[in-house]
C-alpha cells in the first residue's frame, strides 16, 4: 500500500495523468463527454434518470400484473375485479416499494409479497360480520406498518403488504372460500411482474453514474451560459443571479449525487479511480463556481468594452468545448488573459478599471484550472494510477430512493439526543406507531360516519401524512399537495372518464398511465404523484358509480383524505413531540460537526503530510449537511411556532457562504507545506482556535447554553499572511495563502452565525495586535476583489458611459436598414461540402446579438455597424472565433469558416 503521499501525487500536474497505462475502466466514456444531444435537458432535470426509471418501472409492472391477473380470472373462474385488484396491488407495490441493484435483491422481496398479502385476505375474510373489529384492525395494522419500518426494507414492505391486504379484504368483500385462488393469483403476478422487470427494467446503477456525470457536463454548461448572459449590460441583474444560483444548486446536487452513486458496490469502479473521480469533479464545480462569482461581481463594475467582449467570446469558447478536447479551453484562456494584461500593464488605468482586469484574470486561471480537472477526469479511462491509493473513497452520503436524504437524518438524531435513557430508549421505536395508532382510531370513526363503504380513505390520509415526512411544515405541506393535487386529479379524471365513455380497455389504460405518471413526478412534486392517483382512481370509481354521482363522491374523498392528514399531524405534534426548531438546531449542529471535522483534517494534513486524509470529501460532507439545514429550515407555512421570519434565511446566507468558503479551503489546503517551526506552530495554533470555537458553537447548539465563546482568528490570519508573504513565490506558497485567505473568510462567516445564534464573542483587545497584517490584507482584497467589502465607487461616469452605449446599440439592434447580411459557409476536413454549426455572434459590448445554425454548411445572418465576434461551435470540434467589422456602406459580407 502506498502513502497517502504517493498517492496524492499519481497525476502528473502539467497533463493531469499519469504516465503509466493501466487496464480500461470506462469511467468517463465518450456518452458522458460526447457533443450536445437534444434530450440532455432530461438528465438535468433527471440526474440518473431516476424518476423517469420510476415511472417506467411502474408502467411495466402494472401492465404485466393486470394481464396476468385479467387472465388468472378466466382461467381459476373468479371475478375478474377481483383477480385485478389482487394481482394489481401486486405490481403496484412492486414498483412503488421494491428497489434493488441486482435480480436477488428484486427477486427476494417480490416473490415474498404474496404471502403477508394472502394471508391477512384470509383473515379479512373471517370479519366480515363485525364491523367495529374490522376498523380496530385496520388500525391496528397501520401501527404495526410503522413499528417494522425500524427493521429495515423487507419489514417495512411486510407491514405494508399486511395492512393492504386486509384493506383490499374488506373492501372487496373477497369469500374464505376464494382466498386460496386469490394466492395463487397473487403468486402468480408477482413472478411475473419479476420477469419482466428484469427484462424490461434490469437495474444498471453504472449506467446511472454515468447518465449523472453527463448531467454534470450538461450543467456545467448551462452554468456558463448563464454567465454570457451576466456581461450583457442590458440584461436584468436580479434575473441572472437567481438563474446563477439555481444552476449552482443543480451542479451541487448532480456532483453530490454523483459521489453518492459511486459508493454503491454495484457500479463496480475501483476505488482508487472513484476517488480521483470524486476529487476531479470536486475541483471542477469549484472552478465553475468561482467562474460564476467572478462574472457576476465583474458585470456589476460597468467594465471595459473590449474585456467585456474578450470575456463574452472566451466564455462562449468554453462553453461549446467538448469535454473531450478540454485542452481546446486554451484559447480561450489566452484571449481573457490577454486582454486584461493589456489593461493591467497601463500605467494610466484607474483603479476600477484594473480590478475589473483583476478579475478577468482571474476568469481566465479558473477556466484553465477547469480545462486541467476535466482532462484529468477525461483520462481517467485510459489512464490509471499505477499504485492503489492510500485513501480509500469513501462518500459522505446515501441516497434514499435515488434522492438526497433532507430532514430526516436531522429528526432521527434530535429524537435520539432526547431519549438516552430509561424508558424513553423505546421512544424512537413506538413514536411513529402510536402517532398511527391513535390518528387511526380517531379518524375511523369519523370516516365511517361520513360514508361506511369508503371509510379507508381517512385511514389513507393518516399513513401518507406520517410516511416521508418529519416535521409539522412538511405534514402541512403535504396536505396542501393532497388537496390541490386531488382537485387537479379529479377535474383530469372527470374529463378523461368522458372521452373514455366507459370503455373497459380504455379505462384500464387511463389507470395504467395515471399511475405511471405519478410514479415518475412523486420525486419532483408529491402533487404531481396525487394527481396521475386521483385520475386514475376516477376511472375505477366511474365503473360502479354514476356520474351524477361523482361530484360527490370526489368531494367526500377530498374530505376524509384532509380530516386524517390534519388529525394525523396534530397526533405527531401532541405525543412526544418534536418541534421543527428543534430538527433546526440538530440539523446545524450537524453542519458544525462537518465543519469541524473538516479543519481537524486541514490541521492533520499540514502537520503530517503522510496522514490519510481526504480534504474533498469533508467539504462534501458540509454540502450534505448544509443540504440537511437548507430542507428543515425552509419556511412552508406560517405558524405561530417553529421557524419563520427573516431570521433563518440571514442564518442561511451565512451557513451558504461557509460552505463555499469550506470548499475552496478543503482544495487549497490540499498541499504538503514546508514553514519553519515558529510558522508550522502559529498554523497549527488558528487551526485549533477555530476549532475550539466551534466546540463552543456545537455545545451552544446541542444545549441552548453558553459554554466559551467564539474567538475570531481572523487577526492572528492577517499575522502569518505577513510573515509568508516576503517568502519566495511557488505553487505551494500560493495555494496556502489561499488556503489562509479561505479559512479566514470561513471565520466571519461563521462568527457571524455564532452571534446570530447568541454565542458570545471574544472581546479580547490582544486579538487585534496585528494591524500591519490587516493592511497589507485589506490591500490584497482591494487588488484581487476578495475578502473584505470593496469600498463603493463613483457611479456618475460608468452610468453615463452605459446610458450612452446602451442608446447606440439599441439603434443599431432596432434598425433594420443599418443591418448587413453575413453570408458563409462551415466546413471541415470530414465535411468538406458543409458542417452542421451553431453560429453565435458577440458585439463589441460582450452581448449576443444573432444566433443560428447552419444549413448544409451555410449560414446567413444581418449584423448591425460594428466591430463583432463570430463564433462557430459543431460537434467534434473545438469552437472557433472570427472577428468581423460591419461597416455602414457595406451591402454584403461573406465570411467562410474551416474547422
Amino acid at each position: 500500500m502506498t502513502s497517502p503521499k504517493s498517492a496524492r501525487q499519481e497525476l502528473d500536474p502539467s497533463t493531469g495523468a499519469n504516465t503509466a497505462k493501466a487496464v480500461r475502466t470506462d469511467v468517463a466514456p465518450r456518452r458522458v463527454a460526447g457533443p450536445h444531444r437534444w434530450w440532455d435537458w432530461v438528465l438535468v432535470a433527471d440526474p440518473g434518470l431516476g424518476q423517469l426509471q420510476a415511472g417506467w418501472r411502474t408502467l411495466v409492472a402494472m401492465v404485466t400484473s393486470l394481464a396476468v391477473g385479467y387472465s388468472m380470472a378466466q382461467a381459476l373462474a373468479i371475478p375478474t375485479m377481483i383477480s385485478m385488484m389482487v394481482a394489481g396491488m401486486m405490481g403496484l407495490m412492486s414498483a412503488f416499494a421494491v428497489a434493488g441493484n441486482d435480480w436477488i435483491q428484486l427477486a427476494r422481496p417480490i416473490l415474498w409479497m404474496p404471502f403477508p398479502y394472502t394471508a391477512v385476505l384470509w383473515f379479512a375474510a373471517t370479519l366480515h360480520d363485525d364491523r367495529a373489529l374490522e376498523i380496530g384492525l385496520d388500525a391496528a395494522a397501520l401501527a404495526l406498518t410503522f413499528l417494522l419500518a425500524r427493521f429495515g426494507p423487507l419489514a417495512l414492505l411486510t407491514g405494508m403488504m399486511l395492512f393492504n391486504g386486509l384493506m383490499v379484504g374488506i373492501i372487496a368483500g373477497i369469500p374464505l372460500a376464494m382466498v386460496g385462488k386469490a394466492f395463487a393469483v397473487a403468486l402468480v403476478s408477482a413472478a411475473t411482474v419479476l420477469v419482466t422487470r428484469l427484462l424490461l427494467c434490469h437495474p444498471m446503477p453504472r449506467e446511472d453514474l454515468l447518465r449523472t456525470q453527463r448531467a454534470f457536463v450538461v450543467e456545467a454548461r448551462r452554468l456558463v451560459d448563464i454567465t454570457v448572459d451576466a456581461l450583457d449590460p442590458d440584461a436584468d441583474p436580479n434575473r441572472v443571479e437567481r438563474r446563477m444560483n439555481r444552476s449552482l444548486r443543480r451542479l451541487n446536487i448532480v456532483t453530490v449525487t454523483i459521489d453518492a452513486r459511486l459508493a454503491q458496490p454495484e457500479a463496480a469502479t475501483d476505488p482508487a479511480v472513484a476517488e480521483l473521480l470524486h476529487r476531479h469533479l470536486f475541483d471542477a464545480e469549484l472552478a465553475l463556481r468561482g467562474i460564476a462569482q467572478a462574472v457576476q461581481t465583474l458585470a456589476a463594475q460597468s467594465p471595459p468594452e473590449p474585456l467585456r467582449q474578450a470575456l463574452a467570446v472566451g466564455l462562449l469558447l468554453a462553453r461549446d468545448t467538448p469535454p473531450v478536447q478540454a485542452s481546446g479551453l486554451r484559447p480561450a484562456v489566452e484571449m481573457i488573459r490577454e486582454q486584461a494584461d493589456v489593461i493591467l500593464r497601463d500605467p494610466q488605468a484607474d483603479p476600477q478599471t484594473a480590478e475589473s482586469a483583476a478579475l478577468a484574470r482571474r476568469v481566465a486561471e479558473l477556466l484553465d484550472s477547469l480545462a486541467d480537472s476535466l482532462i484529468s477526469w477525461l483520462t481517467l479511462g485510459e489512464q490509471t494510477p499505477s499504485t492503489p491509493t492510500a485513501v480509500p473513497f469513501q462518500s459522505a452520503i446515501a441516497l434514499e430512493n435515488n434522492r438526497i436524504p433532507g430532514s430526516s437524518e436531522p429528526m432521527r438524531r434530535a429524537l435520539t439526543a432526547r431519549t438516552r435513557s430509561g424508558w424513553q430508549r423505546a421512544v424512537p421505536f413506538v413514536r411513529a406507531p402510536l402517532h398511527a395508532g391513535v390518528a387511526a382510531a380517531i379518524v375511523c370513526p369519523i370516516s365511517d360516519a361520513i360514508d361506511p363503504q369508503r371509510f379507508y380513505w381517512g385511514l389513507v390520509g393518516v399513513m401518507i401524512t406520517l410516511f416521508g415526512t418529519n416535521t409539522t411544515h412538511e405534514r402541512l405541506r403535504k396536505f396542501g399537495h393532497r388537496m390541490l393535487g386531488t382537485g387537479a386529479g379529479a377535474v383530469i379524471g372527470v374529463l378523461l372518464l368522458h372521452v373514455t365513455g366507459h370503455h373497459v380497455y380504455w379505462t384500464l389504460t387511463v389507470i395504467v398511465l395515471g399511475l405511471s405518471f405519478g410514479a415518475w413526478g412523486m420525486q419532483r412534486a408529491y402533487a404531481l404523484w396525487v394527481v396521475g392517483l386521483v385520475a386514475a382512481l376516477v376511472q375505477l370509481y366511474g365503473l360502479t358509480t354514476p356520474d351524477s354521482n361523482m361530484n360527490h363522491l370526489l368531494g367526500e374523498r377530498l374530505l376524509e383524505n384532509g380530516v386524517g392528514i390534519l388529525i394525523a399531524t396534530a397526533c405527531a405534534a401532541l405525543i412526544f413531540p418534536l418541534s421543527t426548531r428543534a430538527v433546526v438546531r440538530e440539523a446545524e449542529h450537524g453542519y458544525v460537526q462537518a465543519i469541524q471535522k473538516l479543519l481537524i483534517q486541514v490541521s492533520a494534513r499540514w502537520e503530517e503530510p503522510e496522514s490519510p486524509v481526504r480534504l474533498r470529501g469533508a467539504a462534501r460532507a458540509v454540502d450534505v449537511a448544509l443540504f440537511q439545514v437548507a430542507e428543515v429550515s425552509r419556511p412552508v407555512v406560517r405558524m405561530p411556532f417553529g421557524v419563520r421570519g427573516r431570521g433563518p434565511h440571514h442564518r442561511m446566507a451565512l451557513l451558504n457562504t461557509a460552505a463555499a468558503h469550506a470548499r475552496a479551503l478543503a482544495a487549497a489546503a490540499d498541499v504538503d507545506i514546508d514553514l519553519a517551526p515558529d510558522l508550522s506552530e502559529r498554523a497549527r495554533f488558528i487551526t485549533r482556535t477555530f476549532t475550539d470555537s466551534l466546540r463552543a458553537l456545537d455545545h451552544h447548539l446541542v444545549n441552548g447554553t453558553a459554554q466559551g465563546v467564539w474567538r475570531r482568528v481572523s487577526p492572528l490570519v492577517w499575522e502569518l499572511l505577513a510573515e509568508l508573504r516576503p517568502a519566495a513565490p511557488g505553487p505551494r506558497a500560493r495555494r496556502l495563502q489561499t488556503a489562509l485567505h479561505e479559512l479566514d473568510a470561513l471565520d466571519e462567516a461563521l462568527s457571524a452565525f455564532a452571534e446570530q445564534c447568541g454565542l458570545p464573542l471574544a472581546s479580547d483587545a490582544g486579538w487585534e495586535r496585528s494591524q500591519p497584517g490587516a493592511r497589507q490584507w485589506h490591500t490584497h482584497a482591494s487588488a484581487t476583489g476578495r475578502g473584505w467589502p470593496r469600498s463603493p465607487q463613483p457611479a456618475a461616469a460608468p452610468a453615463a458611459h452605459v446610458a450612452t452605449s446602451t442608446t447606440t446599440h439599441g439603434a443599431a439592434r432596432t434598425d433594420p436598414a443599418a443591418a448587413v447580411p453575413v453570408t458563409g459557409s462551415v466546413c471541415c476536413e470530414a465535411h468538406p461540402g458543409g458542417c452542421r454549426a451553431q453560429i453565435t455572434v458577440v458585439n463589441a459590448r460582450g452581448q449576443r446579438v444573432a444566433h443560428t445554425y447552419t444549413d448544409a454548411g451555410r449560414y446567413r445572418l444581418s449584423l448591425p455597424p460594428g466591430h463583432h465576434t463570430v463564433v462557430v461551435s459543431a460537434p467534434e470540434h473545438s469552437p472557433r472565433a472570427e472577428p468581423v467589422t460591419v461597416g455602414a456602406p457595406q451591402r454584403h459580407i461573406r465570411l467562410d469558416i474551416c474547422l
